[in-house]
């Protein structure tokens, strides 16, 4: 059986565009890996705000602001999305906004703290508007028994665009640490790199992917923001209706928590704890990626296999063990192990994540959906990083105890996953409008 079979698509669609919508996955996936998990991360705390203590949670914080502007505004515009079919423009419009906010990181040095808050703040917001849009495109490409090996399609071919961006700015890094150059000269590069592959590779996704969907009925006529809310408010109403879509939103609220806390504080975490070097830290985030794609690709199509629900299970107890990992590791070697099953993580559970979404929404409701599930992501976002960060601020920096309470949002994700009916949830999807 061929890896990516026509099968597994739907009516009309071809390879090349969904070759298109992976390569946005590509594309952005340079963001989370050099700014919020591999480089500018340890840079603002260790750099911008000058290795002080409250630099951790100055980081978790800014990412916090940002993640409840998504929170609150995402909905909305998924559902503004839906009506007057606009996916694709929202989407070329938030690339370019994190495309340009990204850049505007290379200027952000020592005591420049505010203007790297703004610009992380930004950058993070147009990227997760952008992420959640992509996502909507998901079940107009794939089968409704193919959601989860077309979603790790993505993810995986997802992790080799992060990789790309991470190994130029590898190699940028080891010249310049060879020419004597100090991090303020080489991590604004690595934002350049960064904006650079970003813009480039989603020309792919504009150039393949088509809009499918239609203006529905009264979107031309009614107010935007106004018509969105209503059929926001509208869903939220018949909750009840997709009771299941809304037990994976809380699930994914406690899982996402704990990713949310790797993405964005592993580096720290590493370099705080272990004593690791940047180089050190960006090989590292480099396995990470390798291992990530191997688990979204191979775990895209178990799922579709055993269900997507048993997949995802199974990511949260390895999440665990990570954590585990990651607490008792007392020098490089373990903490090595820790990355590797992270990474196997990773792209495993955020596939099966996206595509048991997929398989709760309605066909007429995909943008306000994925909007509501980016709302759940973003709060995840908001409570992990956080809590981290508190936990960090209220033990005088004590990263191992931050990195177990981590650990509970694994445990409470999984024993929220076991009230998600998945036939249930998908017959839903199928009745309600």
């Amino acid at each position: 059986m061929p890896l990516f079979e026509t099968a597994a698509l739907n009516d009309g669609v071809r390879k090349r565009e969904v070759f298109g919508w992976a390569m946005y996955d590509f594309a952005n996936s340079g963001y989370t890996t050099v700014v919020l998990t591999a480089v500018f991360n340890a840079y603002f705390v260790g750099v911008v705000t000058g290795d002080a203590a409250w630099g951790t949670f100055a980081w978790t914080s800014t990412l916090a602001a940002s993640s409840a502007i998504v929170m609150l505004t995402m909905p909305s515009l998924g559902a503004f999305a839906d009506l007057r079919a606009a996916k694709k423009r929202l989407l070329a419009f938030t690339t370019l906004g994190c495309v340009l906010t990204t850049a505007l990181l290379a200027r952000a040095g020592p005591g420049d703290l505010w203007f790297a808050v703004v610009a992380v703040v930004l950058s993070n917001l147009f990227y997760s508007y952008g992420e959640s849009l992509i996502a909507a495109f998901l079940p107009e490409l794939a089968r409704r028994d193919a959601l989860g090996r077309v979603s790790g399609w993505g993810w995986s071919f997802g992790y080799f665009g992060g990789m790309l961006t991470l190994g130029l700015s590898l190699g940028y890094v080891l010249w310049a640490q060879g020419q004597g150059l100090p991090a303020t000269h080489f991590v604004p590069v690595t934002m350049l790199i960064t904006a650079a592959v970003y813009g480039l590779a989603s020309l792919a996704t504009f150039a393949l992917l088509r809009e499918r969907a239609q203006p529905q009925a009264g979107a031309l006529q009614a107010s935007g923001l106004r018509a969105s809310l209503q059929r926001l408010a509208q869903t939220w109403r018949h909750a009840r209706d997709y009771r299941d879509f809304v037990w994976l939103m809380a699930c994914a609220v406690a899982y996402q928590a704990g990713i949310s806390v790797v993405i964005a504080l592993a580096a720290v975490y590493a370099e705080q704890v272990l004593g690791f070097k940047q180089t050190q830290t960006m090989v590292l985030i480099f396995l990470v990626n390798i291992a990530s794609a191997v688990g979204a690709f191979a775990f895209g199509y178990g799922q579709d296999r055993i269900g997507h629900k048993l997949a995802l299970g199974i990511t949260l107890v390895g999440w665990i063990v990570m954590t585990l990992l990651a607490v008792a590791a007392t020098d490089a070697s373990l903490f090595w192990a820790a990355a590797v099953v992270a990474g196997l993580c990773m792209g495993s559970s955020q596939s099966a994540g996206r595509a048991l979404a997929g398989a709760f929404a309605p066909e007429a409701r995909l943008a306000e959906f994925f909007g509501l599930w980016t709302f759940a992501v973003r709060l995840a976002a908001i409570i992990g990083p956080m809590t981290y960060g508190l936990v960090t601020l209220a033990t005088a920096g004590n990263h191992r105890l931050a990195i177990l309470s981590t650990g509970l949002f694994f445990v409470a994700g999984l024993l929220l996953l076991a009230k998600v009916n998945v036939g249930r949830g998908i017959a839903a999807a199928q009745v309600r409008a």
